[in-house]
């Protein structure tokens, strides 16, 4: 059975990616995860304990269904693991659904709420830079602002695509499609450099 905190933030990232930021109430989040509001109050002190620690909770069950790979499976050339990294991120999976609908929810609310927004620009600033890095793998002589500047170009329309395809705008292999042509494209100018 999972620990009751991560009972808890799984029944948070459920919460706003339905009802978004503003719509997360105590009273209902202890209710969504079976606890009562004292033992939320003890994990997490307040509101905002809870949206930072479901941030972090978020970014790590991403990290889990982008990286995961069996432990008896071949590896991955630089541009395979740069590819399928990104493109798990759009996965018609109920986690994944989750997992991106929250993230917007948490990077809408970021705008008017500064610590939220200063953990955001946190988590964003390791994706983007974890991205440089395989874009780096793969093109070994590009220049490190160049790959900093293709992970941010990257991260940016991977959000974008993603809201998207989960308000219905785009459908996911369309999504898919852009993806790997930006990603052609940024690695098309990382060589040229």
């Amino acid at each position: 059975m999972a620990s009751r905190t991560t009972q808890i933030l799984e029944a948070a990232a459920r919460l706003i990616a339905r009802r978004g930021v503003r719509g997360l109430r105590v009273e209902e989040l202890a209710a969504e995860a079976g606890v009562s509001t004292g033992l939320i109050y003890y994990h997490f002190k307040d509101r905002t304990g809870i949206l930072r620690h479901t941030l972090e909770f978020i970014n790590d069950r991403a990290e889990r269904y982008t990286t995961g790979r069996a432990v008896d499976a071949e590896p991955l050339a630089p541009r395979e693991e740069l590819a399928e990294t990104l493109l798990l991120e759009l996965q018609d999976t109920p986690v994944v659904r989750e997992n991106s609908s929250a993230w917007g929810e948490l990077r809408a609310s970021a705008v008017f709420d500064e610590v939220l927004r200063e953990d955001l620009a946190r988590a964003t600033l390791v994706w983007v830079q974890e991205v440089a890095a395989l874009l780096g793998q793969v093109t070994p002589t590009a220049p490190a602002p160049a790959l900093a500047a293709a992970g941010e170009r990257l991260t940016a329309l991977l959000e974008g695509l993603s809201m998207r395809w989960l308000s219905g705008g785009l459908q996911i292999d369309h999504a898919r499609d852009l993806l790997r042509g930006a990603i052609d494209a940024e690695l098309a100018l990382l060589r040229e450099k």
